[in-house]
């Protein structure tokens, strides 16, 4: 028997991912709040796009969602035109957005109503990432929800883990984020001194990471940094709506979180130097600023 599936937000991340269920041979039902998106979706994968959520999930095995915070999960989940009233029982929702652990777990609850599983699967990796087919993808739910999507899931994938129950996976979410938020000022500050060291910064780089200071960032933001370049990864007007949801959650359980609240500082500098859609590593612009 085919599998069918809707997948629900058509951004960035959501075009890609999509596209790769398509690719596997995966019967394929597209939504997105501009339809233009969806019809150019289905042109490029074969698939079909859908004038309404409920058209676009009623026959679906499985419900895929990526779009941009918790008001818009509510809003596409809930009421008389959203997925829970619409999905077939049985079926198994997966959201793939970065979210507050709260609102998945209502949207769990509403679910399980319904007869339906729920997954909360923030994803890693960036618009690279997605289009490679090499997200890493934090999961919460059940075990035989995980099971069910975990195939799916795959083939846009290369780490793919139960981290626990409905929120663990957003929770898990937050910790990168907050590791990254950290890494980055660190990076930046570093270069930065580099240059006004009037040291050969791309020289000093290429020394230092072969050594402890190492790390993704370097790997892959540096030279961009190093250029100016900005536009190459996830915006910092995300990272903030992430690092919010993370300073909230560490408010309900005690966590500090001293540099992740000081570098969301540092990002809204950036937001109010005209820098709101360039990537997290833009964090040195900011100390280059005179």
């Amino acid at each position: 028997m085919s599998i069918t599936a809707a997948f629900l937000g058509l951004g960035v991340m959501g075009y890609p991912m999509a596209g790769h269920l398509a690719k596997a041979g995966i019967s394929v039902s597209v939504w997105n709040r501009t339809a233009a998106k969806a019809e150019q979706w289905a042109s490029d994968y074969s698939g079909t796009a859908c004038d309404t959520i409920a058209s676009a999930v009623a026959q679906a095995d499985f419900v895929f969602t990526c779009v941009g915070a918790d008001i818009d999960l509510q809003e596409i989940f809930e009421g008389p035109g959203g997925i829970i009233e619409n999905a077939k029982p049985g079926a198994v929702l997966v959201d793939h957005t970065t979210a507050s652990a709260g609102v998945a777990e209502h949207l769990a609850e509403l679910a399980a109503q319904k007869q339906l599983a729920f997954v909360d699967a923030p994803v890693s990796g960036g618009q690279q990432g997605a289009e490679k087919g090499q997200l890493t993808i934090m999961c919460g739910g059940k075990a035989q929800a995980f099971s069910q999507a975990q195939p799916l899931m795959e083939h846009y994938s290369k780490a793919l883990n139960l981290m626990g129950p409905v929120g663990a996976g957003q929770r898990t979410k937050m910790v990168n984020q907050i590791a990254i938020a950290g890494l980055v000022q660190g990076l930046s500050e570093a270069l930065h001194f580099a240059e006004q060291a009037d040291l050969d910064v791309q020289k000093v780089v290429d020394v230092i990471s072969k050594g402890a200071a190492q790390s993704w960032q370097m790997e892959n933001r540096s030279t961009t940094m190093i250029a100016g370049e900005f536009e190459h990864g996830f915006a910092v007007n995300w990272m903030r709506k992430d690092l919010a949801i993370c300073l909230e959650e560490a408010r309900k359980n005690g966590a500090r979180l001293p540099v992740a609240a000081l570098v969301d500082q540092f990002y809204g500098d950036v937001q109010d130097m005209g820098g709101a859609r360039w990537d997290t590593s833009s964090l040195i612009q900011r100390l280059r600023k005179k």
